[in-house]
């Protein structure tokens, strides 16, 4: 481009120029013709103090700008390199407003050409971006970024960056240049007026679009094409392992041996010839995505049967995707087919995003967000809302415009390029398809199922199978949402979906004109319904609240008894039934208007049929609210618990009541074991005490044909791990919790200082989280570490993960969903700590009421689920230190249950055999200086 472009970034004293912050740094890149051609960067001389956070983010001190020029003196520069130039930063209007204010301040006009954002061109033109930091975009593009908050190395950086998103920019067909140009008008930064010029620019050429793009309707789409290759030479399974190993050195030219994985390919296979289903606990180390994947090929092709692969997590379905199944098609000589099959609504309409983009009357994020789809539909094959990142309004926007089967009006021209159709065509001729436990037990329940007919299936992270059956047979009811869906039908003065429904009711029908009165009737009717909602969920925070006398935590959970005599109780049965009923009304109103329009004598215009198409989903929608009603509140089944969280700094807002079967394992054999030929069901974590029937009890499996194996883990956990129990701290339970944490600290920094960081600790509670890494950060002995805390550093897992694995000498603390699935292979991590053995906490409300169903029974709670369930999350937590051969490591569990309880040793006999240390602090330092 011909363009000049000027990136800026600035380091400063604080956020606010208005509260009297400066700048302690310039730095300028010249961008022309897409090359960076100049750079000025100077320390500045702010005549304050610099905080000491930011001297800590930044490395500037008070020393180093004292000499340095103040700002007078280097802003004839800086103006003289903006002159004719688009102003560019990351973040524009911070720097913008910074450098605004010391140029008048010191006597100039200031700045008003062009400005440009690469947060902003960054949302657009990478939709699939994690993140839109600096930092994290440098890591995805491959920039080298090595002084981040420094002025001169961030806007070198964010030069890099700019370049390559002027090519993107440029490389896009011209029919989405111009879509994203109307749209552009009301960003933040005058993206519209570079649009312009290039669209201005392209009309003068011949149009050339991409080979790899269609053009349908003026929107771009890439093109899926298929490989046409021919992989016709079908295989016997290799029995003899001489025979698999010669498959493996096709992917893995250096493969050894794993005995353990072939086992597990000989369990696959022979489950599936003899029909039987199938637990295999797989330890770390054994290859078992190859080890399962491998046999269903060979079976799904010689035997022309489709096999479903389902995993809890998108990481693992990433992982298979990417990584996996690209090597298994290695090692075969004939070609698989597989395919990613979610959920309908994870997928675009694009008839409905055609829609949209006729419509003018936007606010920013869904124009944003418009722009983001118009770019990200010239790149996916998938059509899959998972891979964009959209902000909260782009979510909401996606509501509109993702795929249903209310598809009755939108247009069949779309058909051919129809991610969602595509997908299901492409599961039908799959070998395998890859889904989510989720769309799988969605499915087991459907009229209408997604997956297509299929009898062989692999359940991989099966630990977690039977908690996601409890979740998908159950429901809730969120104020949120709930107001959410309400506000879509509106009241008439807010002219939303009652408004448009009654002006078209009444074009299409004159007699209904003068019936005004009618109108009046309905918007009473919805005012009491929007209102009884609001009542509803404050007397149900209220019953919560009173039931849970805790002042010292926000957020309280309950288990809801509806036997009570309770007036709370009463008082929200009551008002539940009261909007159960205005609910009906109000959807009989809704049912009445939509028949009437539907009616073959009535005419409508596109326009009209998308309207039809919002109301047809609204209704459909607010009938899952009425049944959620009614089975959560009016009419809820014995076997399922019922229970309210509440967040108490927002009583009403955040309140959500929740229902759940207590056991699944009678719907799970009936509705789904017994109707296939056979499942594997495979972890690295099934087994409690070397047994698996706490498994085989919870997922139904008890009167099932079932091969069971356990396939330890390669590694020398012997050598590798050293376990250590400090013997002098307190018993979790025994002290006030300020006291425990005090005590754990003082180990935890003592163990830091020894190891050098590299440390994961893992807790079962937030609030005892939050109060360690403030002592922690307290204390002052940490300076030189990074401590990272779940839920008090902002981002989310992966990226918390990401910087643990950045710094030499860093600490992540982390509760729940760190305990699995984040891998941390090598040097990065050589401690492990356990705070508390992961026992769920008694007042969790589907904890008592399994509890209380296994007594009913006449069982022991504690034996048959409480330890168990603990065991299981352990094995889980104790896995995350080694993760390849090579690592070596450290486990320190401060709960001394461990070793001071009978079913202390349950858990130690749950998980590979490693010589344990029980000592004190002073001996622990020590030890582990010399072991390290």
């Amino acid at each position: 481009m011909s363009n000049r472009f000027v990136v800026v970034d600035l380091e400063t004293t604080g956020n606010s120029p208005k509260k009297g912050d400066r700048i302690i740094q310039f730095a300028a890149v010249v961008v022309e013709d897409g090359k960076i051609v100049d750079e000025f960067s100077s320390l500045v001389n702010p005549e304050q103090q610099i905080p000491v956070f930011i001297e800590e983010l930044t490395g500037l001190t008070d020393e180093l700008v004292e000499g340095a020029p103040l700002f007078s003196e280097i802003a004839p520069k800086v103006l003289s390199m903006l002159d004719g130039a688009y102003f560019v930063a990351h973040n524009v209007l911070f720097d913008l407003s910074f450098l605004q204010d010391e140029l008048i301040e010191n006597g100039y006009e200031g700045f008003f050409g062009p400005v440009l954002d690469t947060v902003e061109l960054s949302r657009i033109l990478i939709p699939t971006a994690d993140s839109y930091k600096l930092n994290e975009l440098a890591l995805r593009e491959g920039l080298n970024h090595e002084r981040p908050h420094q002025a001169d190395s961030d806007a070198y950086v964010t030069a890099e960056l700019l370049i390559r998103l002027l090519k993107r920019l440029l490389e896009l067909p011209r029919t989405t240049l111009r879509q994203l140009l109307r749209f552009s008008g009301g960003l933040k930064s005058d993206i519209a007026l570079l649009l312009d010029e290039i669209v201005l620019e392209n009309e003068s050429k011949v149009e050339k679009n991409p080979q790899s793009l269609a053009i349908h309707r003026g929107i771009a789409i890439k093109k899926i094409e298929k490989p046409h290759q021919k992989y016709n030479e079908l295989i016997p399974y290799p029995f003899n392992d001489d025979e698999k190993e010669e498959y493996f050195l096709k992917a893995f030219p250096s493969y050894e041996k794993r005995m353990g994985q072939f086992e597990m390919m000989d369990t696959v296979f022979q489950s599936f010839i003899e029909k039987n289903h199938a637990l295999i606990e797989a330890g770390t180390g054994v290859g078992k995505s190859i080890a399962y994947l491998f046999p269903a090929a060979l079976y799904a092709k010689q035997e022309h049967e489709r096999v479903v692969v389902s995993t809890f997590t998108i990481q693992l379905q990433s992982q298979l995707l990417a990584k996996d199944i690209p090597l298994l098609q290695k090692m075969l000589p004939f070609k698989i087919n597989t395919v990613l099959l979610k959920g309908r609504s994870h997928y675009i309409s694009l008839a409905k995003f055609e829609a949209s983009l006729k419509e003018d009357d936007d606010n920013y994020d869904i124009c944003l967000t418009k722009m983001q789809i118009l770019v990200w539909l010239t790149e996916t094959e998938t059509g899959d809302r998972d891979e964009l990142n959209l902000s909260s309004g782009g979510a909401l926007f996606w509501n509109k415009i993702r795929n249903d089967d209310l598809t009755f009006f939108q247009q069949k021209t779309w058909n051919s390029y129809d991610f969602y159709l595509r997908a299901r065509k492409e599961a039908e001729n799959a070998d395998i398809i890859i889904t989510n436990h989720s769309l799988l037990l969605s499915d087991i329940a459907a009229k209408n199922t997604i997956l297509p007919t299929y009898k062989y299936c692999v359940i991989d992270e099966a630990h977690h199978f039977e908690k996601a059956a409890s979740k998908h047979f159950g429901d809730f009811l969120d104020y949120k949402d709930i107001r959410i869906l309400l506000s879509q039908f509106g009241q008439y003065e807010q002219k939303q979906l009652f408004y448009k429904l009654d002006k078209l009711l009444k074009k299409k029908n004159p007699e209904l004109e003068a019936d005004n009165l009618h109108s009046f009737e309905i918007n009473q009717l919805f005012q009491d319904l929007t209102n009884e909602m609001d009542d509803f969920f404050k007397i149900v925070g209220l019953y919560a609240r009173k039931k849970v006398k805790k002042d010292s935590i926000n957020r309280i959970t309950c288990r809801l008894l509806y036997d009570e005599d309770s007036k709370e109780w009463q008082a929200a049965a009551n008002s539940g039934e009261r909007f159960y009923f205005l609910l009906k009304d109000v959807m009989q109103y809704l049912r009445d208007g939509l028949e009437l329009l539907k009616l073959p004598e009535i005419t409508l215009t596109a326009k009209e049929k998308r309207l039809l198409g919002e109301l047809s989903a609204l209704q459909k929608e607010m009938e899952e609210l009425k049944d959620k009603f009614k089975n959560i509140i009016l009419t809820p089944p014995n076997d399922f618990a019922a229970w309210i969280e509440v967040d108490l700094r927002s009583l009403q807002n955040a309140t959500r009541v929740f229902s759940q079967p207590v056991t699944t394992a009678k719907t799970m054999e009936e509705q789904f074991f017994a109707k296939m030929d056979s499942v594997i069901l495979t972890s690295a974590t099934l087994s409690v005490k070397n047994s698996f029937k706490y498994m085989i009890d919870s997922l139904g499996l008890k009167n099932s044909p079932i091969i069971s194996k356990q396939i330890q883990s390669p590694f020398q956990y012997e050598e590798q791990v050293q376990l250590i129990i400090p013997n002098d701290l307190p018993e979790v339970n025994s002290v006030p919790l300020d006291e425990y944490v005090a005590c754990i600290t003082e180990h935890i920094i003592s163990i830091a200082e020894a190891t050098k960081g590299r440390m994961l600790i893992l807790f079962t509670a937030y609030e005892m989280l939050r109060k360690t890494y403030d002592l922690m950060k307290e204390s002052g002995l940490l300076e030189d570490y990074v401590i990272i805390g779940q839920g008090v550093t902002s981002g989310s897992r992966t990226r918390l993960t990401r910087n643990f694995q950045r710094f030499e000498k860093s600490i992540l603390l982390g509760t729940n969903s760190f305990w699995e699935g984040i891998d941390i292979p090598g040097e990065d991590l050589s401690c492990l700590i356990i705070v508390r053995l992961p026992f769920s906490p008694p007042n969790d409300p589907l904890t008592d009421a399994k509890c209380e169903l296994i007594k009913q029974r006449g069982g022991n709670p504690f034996s048959e689920y409480s330890l168990p369930e603990a065991i299981i999350r352990f094995k889980q937590g104790f896995g995350r230190l080694i993760r390849t051969s090579q690592d070596r490591g450290l486990v320190v569990v401060f709960d001394k249950r461990l070793e001071s309880t009978s079913y202390g040793k349950s858990f130690l006999k749950s998980i590979p055999e490693v010589p344990v240390k029980k000592t004190n602090i002073t001996e622990i330092v020590k030890f582990i200086e010399d072991w390290l």
